[in-house]
């Protein structure tokens, strides 16, 4: 096999690689949990406050939380959850509609979650024990 034929089966191999990566990030998976905030699983708590509400999800021992603004651009956005006898895992930033998602391993141990939008904070206690 000369060089030329080498080359044309490398740019082959990563045509088909490309190809296929661009199908996986197409797979119906991806949009549904787009639609969810970003978290998999399914939704079991919500914690509304004056100026947004948390989102909270569990799968498979997985704790995962977001938190939306009411009002786009209220400023800083907060989640942080926090599985018992561990620290919290926490996203802060200026950001425009929604904070997270932020994912802990629970297993079945109890979770704190925060959040905040501008303003406005909610923090639970101990919950999904």
């Amino acid at each position: 096999m000369d060089g030329g034929a080498i080359r044309r089966w490398a740019a082959l191999g990563a045509a088909a690689l490309s190809l296929s990566g661009m199908f996986a990030l197409a797979a119906p998976g991806t949009a549904e949990a787009a639609a969810s905030g970003q978290c998999a699983g399914r939704e079991v708590r919500t914690l509304p406050f004056p100026t947004g509400t948390v989102h909270l999800y569990r799968s498979n021992g997985y704790v995962c939380a977001t938190t939306v603004a009411k009002k786009p651009g209220s400023g800083i956005l907060l989640v942080s959850v926090q599985a018992r006898g561990n620290r919290p895992v926490t996203d802060r930033g200026r950001y425009r509609h929604h904070a997270g998602p932020v994912t802990v391993h629970a297993g079945h141990r109890c979770v704190k979650v925060r959040g905040a939008a501008g303003r406005g904070t909610v923090a639970s206690g101990w919950i999904l024990c």
